[in-house]
């Protein structure tokens, strides 16, 4: 269930972006980064970027989550923060994953659930 909250979250980011402020200049790689510089950080893009999360990128695809949530991605461990990330991070973030959980199990109790008559079990 954890794969499937995560893969929502990253199509669908309860957050589409958030703004930090650059306290004194710094630089990062070849860029130059000056004191009071307002950056704009949109998850949305990121979350839906193919460079980061391949081919695939628009597709619900649960099993992206299926080892930890820093492997999801080949290239980039933080590429994935729907509740923002560090210090200034949602503080209901944990909160709404396990409110999240709760409603879907509750609503996944009201139905049942069979195999296909086609399916056959290939194991790995």
């Amino acid at each position: 269930m954890g794969m499937v909250f995560n893969e929502s979250m990253r199509l669908y980011p309860p957050v589409i972006g958030f703004e930090r402020k650059v306290e004194r200049e710094v630089r990062v790689g070849e860029l130059i980064l000056p004191a009071n510089l307002n950056l704009i950080f949109s998850t949305l893009a990121l979350h839906h970027d193919p460079h980061i999360w391949g081919e695939d990128v628009n597709q619900f695809k649960p099993e992206r989550f299926s080892e930890r949530v820093s492997e999801a991605t080949k290239i980039n461990s933080t590429a994935f923060f729907p509740f923002g990330m560090g210090p200034r991070n949602c503080v209901w973030s944990n909160f709404a994953s396990i409110e999240a959980k709760i409603a879907l199990s509750m609503i996944l109790q009201c139905y049942s659930f069979t195999l296909s008559p086609a399916y056959v079990h290939l194991p790995f």
